[in-house]
């Protein structure tokens, strides 16, 4: 049965039918390993020199759990490199609900008790409290590949992780490092004002486009000083710019409102500025 009437839009169809990947016998490990890295490197590419033989082996050899496979490969550097040192610490433990516990944070307490705990204890503490944490355990076992399951309302899960899950998720085929928020919090706005977004398709208008932080997105070209009379008029939202002073900072989003004639030089300028168009919208 499909998640929702809109799976195959939302891009949730690949999950419909499928059944949770389970160590049942030693034959399963390739499926294992191979669904493990898929869920909890963000479906980022994997070269086979980065692959973790030692504990590939270890679970081969019946010498650890799938459990115990999940816990070495977030504390891997692998992990680390992809999720951690480049992130914000805010956006790493989206991800590591995300990952390890198959859904999106709750709630504002629920950041604020990983940041403390890994400002006490370190890395490898923070992850074990998801891995070894009675959610984990009801719902994956020792034996169970995490997977999405924020998707669909369950006992003891709040709905408002379904809409903020899709707030982390963007499609079967998208990577968590290929995102238009970057290594930026998707969900740290959301969850300080204790709201829900809507839940936006991958690729549809704006899905990429996000407000600024001060709530003052620019709404006219040139500083607001041109004017335009009766030209049509259209509203362009752009991703990733990078300022062009020095140094290269690169800026999240922006958004202008620009004529008809002009739309063909601004997307270009986008592109050279190594910016995104993810919505123009006729006004």
């Amino acid at each position: 049965m499909a998640i929702t009437a809109e799976a195959s839009r939302l891009g949730t169809s690949a999950f419909s039918d499928a059944s949770p990947v389970e160590m049942r016998s030693l034959a399963d490990t390739p499926k294992v390993i191979s669904a493990v890295y898929r869920q909890l490197l963000g479906n980022d590419y994997l070269m086979a020199a980065e692959r973790l033989k030692s504990i590939e082996s270890l679970l081969s050899n019946g010498k650890i759990t799938v459990q115990e496979f999940v816990r070495q490969v977030a504390k891997s550097e692998l992990y680390k490199k992809k999720f951690f040192y480049n992130s914000f610490q805010t956006r790493t433990i989206e991800l590591n609900y995300k990952h390890l516990l198959g859904r999106a944070p709750y709630d504002e307490a629920e950041f604020t008790y990983h940041l403390d705990l890994y400002q006490n204890k370190g890395y490898d503490a923070d992850i074990d409290s998801y891995i070894d944490s009675p959610e984990y355990q009801e719902n994956f076992g020792e034996n169970i590949v995490p997977y999405y399951r924020g998707f669909e309302t369950q006992t003891g899960q709040k709905t408002v992780g379904f809409s903020r899950m899709f707030q982390l998720y963007r499609g079967y085929a998208n990577s968590d490092r290929a995102q238009f928020g970057g290594n930026a919090p998707h969900l740290a706005t959301e969850l300080g004002r204790n709201s829900a977004t809507a839940v936006v398709a991958p690729g549809s208008p704006g899905f990429g486009y996000r407000a600024s932080a001060k709530g003052d997105t620019p709404n006219t070209a040139f500083g607001g000083s041109a004017i335009y009379g009766d030209r049509r008029l259209y509203r362009v939202e752009a991703t990733a710019l990078l300022a062009p002073q020095y140094p290269r900072v690169r800026r999240s989003n922006k958004a202008v409102i620009i004529p008809y004639d002009q739309l063909s030089d601004y997307m270009q300028r986008v592109q050279r500025e190594g910016g995104k168009i993810s919505s123009i919208t006729p006004l």
